[in-house]
């Protein structure tokens, strides 16, 4: 079985490696540094550290002056305070001057587990992907979430980068190599394409392989970039596998699945069967109990996968 490490603390321990080489890096917490582990810069870099205490908006009021001083400013709390509780800052202060912010928010999607519904953002995806200026960023594992830290830090400009509470499996050994807004090909395959972010990387490629074992070639994308999003990966994937599951710990509104159905839509259309939340909020439970009850899982991915079949052969 491969390491577990939480995305969260891969953004953590990078946060902490870059303050030594950028003076210009400040961060910013909502009373929430322990979890967010931006505590682990704060201990080394307390003069460029601030504690803004349960305030979401003014941090992000903050940061965006901050950021217009000419500091790369981390501003870090919970998804569902992030974008929820803090929209009209971040829309204002931050997306519409396109300010050198970077937001960096953990405890995304369902896998926050016991914290429940009201903690649990499964809009926050939607919500930064429709802001003009916004970068969005949905790291599958710790590796990833190193790349995606240093990214933001090194380009200007706002950046939302979406982590989790829970431990994941490895995928990337820290030599892989990524590129902004292109996807991550880890398996290749003609007969249908998962699409897939996050924590449902790895279900997507338990998904290929129980297909595989079906003769059934599935092509899986780790679309690490909700935005910009790699429309020429996608277009591929229509014509050349035609059709495509989606997957997220996401509502199925406005996070990947739409993105992927609004790019297929105006350059190859195909069958799309989107897995993720349907039109409900969370509750409280183990996040893997949550997984499974909200039908997050390798087999519903093949099933779904399967349906996608079925759907190109009465075409």
């Amino acid at each position: 079985m491969s390491k577990m490490i939480a995305t969260r603390a891969a953004y953590g321990e990078t946060l902490a490696e870059l303050g030594a080489h950028d003076a210009k890096i400040v961060v910013l917490d909502a009373d929430l540094s322990g979890s967010t582990r931006t505590g682990w810069f704060a201990a080394k870099y307390p003069e460029r550290f601030i504690q803004m205490g349960i305030a979401e908006a003014d941090m992000m009021g903050t940061a965006a002056g901050l950021a217009a001083t000419g500091k790369t400013a981390f501003a870090s709390t919970f998804a569902v305070f992030a974008t929820g509780r803090a929209f009209d800052q971040v829309r204002q202060s931050i997306a519409v001057p396109g300010l050198n912010v970077k937001i960096c928010a953990t405890h995304a999607g369902l896998t926050v587990g016991e914290d429940g519904g009201s903690h649990q953002s499964v809009e926050d995806i939607a919500l930064m992907r429709v802001l003009p200026n916004m970068t969005v960023i949905v790291p599958s594992d710790a590796a990833q979430t190193r790349w995606a830290v240093r990214v933001a830090a090194e380009k200007n400009g706002p950046f939302y980068v979406r982590l989790g509470r829970a431990a994941v499996p490895e995928i990337y050994d820290e030599e892989a190599e990524f590129e902004l807004g292109k996807a991550k090909t880890l398996r290749e395959g003609q007969d249908v394409t998962i699409i897939a972010c996050g924590v449902m990387v790895s279900r997507a490629l338990e998904a290929a392989d129980a297909l595989g074992a079906k003769g059934i070639h599935a092509r899986v994308l780790d679309m690490h970039t909700i935005k910009p999003l790699d429309d020429e990966a996608v277009r591929r994937a229509a014509e050349e596998t035609g059709g495509i599951v989606t997957v997220e710990e996401h509502s199925i509104i406005g996070g990947l699945g739409g993105a992927v159905c609004e790019s297929v839509c105006s350059s190859a259309p195909v069958p799309v069967i989107r897995v993720g939340v349907a039109d409900v909020f969370g509750r409280s439970g183990k996040p893997d109990e949550l997984l499974e009850a909200y039908g997050l899982t390798a087999e519903n991915i093949a099933c779904a996968a399967e349906r996608i079949i079925n759907m190109k052969k009465t075409h």
